[in-house]
């Protein structure tokens, strides 16, 4: 069932769930719910700051925004506030650095700095986290450690780091002299050794209990528990050591979005969290079974350390005709030329150059071709995928997949997600702040509760403060089996002993 817009407005038969009889085999497991925000009124929900009811154009100047977001997402027992980011806007539609559509639009135009969100709702919360996204391209490594560390420090440890070698050449022109986004063989190689670097920093440059804080002895920090990582490499040359004191984890967790071949690659080998967008549990799963198999057979690591979230847009009513209604009324709100901005934007291919009525999924541009068959796949019951539809397609839920239904329809859902890709949680954008986080506290995890799919609260531990690994595996420190472990310099482990076992390591993967 659809709308008459032709946008699917159902949990049924679209292709993101049915109402097939319940089976007895569900699988169930406490999943990790994150909010999906932004340093920008717009989302994946293109024109929504226009919503008399949306509050997200106060984020820019107002700090009870942030607070009042922190302390409902807390209440309502949300994992992270997942905080996405782009250093340029989309400006590849209707002809190169045109970016009149998103700012007139609001689509992730204009934007802040993530980073400065965090202390404001780490104030105000004590077991919440944060993962933020930064770009390996926006700045020196070892900038990148400090920045990163001061947060995980002032935030008692629940910081994490979403990496991304970004995509847009407006960003790149800005922060590389000029110049265009390098390709995307050298962006990765350059984003392997970024994070190699980064790693050393938190891990190798500090032995952990290095931090003394004696008043009698006069001795803040024992500099026999510091060391240079001396790394020199091929795109990066940093001595170190870190300049921050390591935090409640010592390292922030690592997350990344892992959707091309390279990007399954640096995934499965340091990702703790993994953010995938599908459009089907099929195709989500295959993603899923794929890193796994990449993280154990290549890098050796224990897959139950990785979770994967999925993202999505969900929009609740008390009954399906109200959610429907809903989807109507933020679709009045959209905007066509923001739309097509964005999309052109995140496959680098002006849909401009295409007629209205063209199917997308014969083109020659394989960026566009690829982009629409995932909407093909999923919604079989569209004949055409033209430019029209793939448009209609986005305005509300974005890149990602929408569902619409009464809090049961969406756990229903929920549900059959779960047990066909066996996701360990989702991100969740929203349509209309805060009402959307409302309604996923009040209606949907409650409904999910009941089915074994949301925990009842936080962990509990002796402190009141809760880490962000903590939170996820039960622990501070990085696990055992992850290549980085390695890094770790232990307290019973003096600088020489640390050192002659790194280079025996390198001698060894050589």
């Amino acid at each position: 069932m659809t709308t008459e817009n032709g946008k699917r407005a159902s949990t049924a038969n679209n292709g993101l769930g049915s109402k097939k009889a319940k089976k007895d085999s569900h699988k169930q497991k406490e999943l990790i719910f994150n909010a999906f925000l932004m340093g920008s009124a717009g989302n994946q929900t293109i024109g929504n700051w226009r919503h008399p009811k949306d509050k997200s154009a106060e984020l820019y100047q107002n700090t009870q925004y942030w607070t009042d977001l922190a302390k409902l997402l807390e209440k309502g027992k949300f994992n992270t506030v997942f905080l996405a980011d782009v250093l340029g806007p989309y400006d590849v539609y209707k002809g190169g650095r045109n970016f009149g559509p998103v700012a007139r639009t609001g689509a992730q135009w204009p934007i802040s700095d993530p980073s400065y969100f965090i202390p404001l709702m780490a104030a105000v919360t004590s077991k919440l986290a944060f993962g933020i996204t930064i770009s390996t391209i926006s700045e020196q490594p070892y900038h990148l450690a400090r920045r990163l560390g001061t947060l995980d420090l002032i935030s008692n440890g629940r910081v994490g780091w979403n990496i991304v070698t970004s995509y847009l050449d407006s960003a790149s022109r800005n922060l590389l002299n000029g110049e265009e986004l390098p390709g995307n063989k050298e962006r990765y190689e350059r984003a392997e050794e970024y994070v190699d670097v980064v790693l050393k920093l938190f891990l190798s440059s500090w032995q952990d209990g290095a931090v003394k804080l004696d008043k009698k002895a006069g001795v803040f920090t024992d500099p026999n528990g510091l060391r240079h990582i001396n790394h020199v490499g091929e795109y990066y040359n940093v001595p170190g050591p870190g300049i921050t004191p390591p935090s409640q984890q010592k390292l922030p967790v690592i997350i990344q979005a892992g959707t091309s071949s390279r990007g399954k690659e640096l995934a499965a080998r340091n990702a703790e969290v993994i953010f995938l967008a599908s459009l089907t549990p099929q195709d989500l799963g295959k993603s899923v079974k794929d890193i796994k198999t990449l993280a154990k057979e290549k890098f050796g690591r224990d897959v139950s350390k990785i979770k994967f979230l999925a993202l999505v847009t969900v929009i609740i009513g008390d009954t399906h005709k109200e959610a429907e209604k809903k989807y109507l009324d933020y679709l009045q709100y959209s905007d066509e030329e923001g739309a097509k901005a964005m999309f052109s934007g995140w496959t680098g291919v002006d849909i401009d150059k295409f007629d209205d009525e063209e199917v997308l999924t014969n083109v020659d541009h394989v960026a566009v071709a690829s982009a629409v068959k995932k909407w093909q796949n999923a919604y079989p019951r569209v004949e055409k995928w033209t430019k029209k539809a793939i448009i209609q397609e986005i305005k509300v839920g974005g890149s990602g997949p929408l569902i619409i239904g009464t809090a049961e329809e969406v756990a229903d859902t929920v549900q059959e997600w779960v047990d066909i890709s066996d996701i360990d949680g989702f991100n969740f954008a929203y349509t209309v702040l805060p009402q959307t986080y409302e309604e996923i506290i009040d209606k949907l995890l409650p409904e999910l509760r009941k089915r074994g799919l949301a925990r009842q609260d936080y962990p509990q531990g002796e402190e009141k403060n809760l880490t962000f690994r903590e939170q996820l595996f039960g622990q501070r420190t990085i696990d055992s089996t992850h290549p980085a472990h390695v890094l770790n310099w232990s307290a019973n482990e003096s600088r020489k002993e640390h050192e002659k076992r790194l280079e025996e390591v390198i001698a060894a993967k050589a």
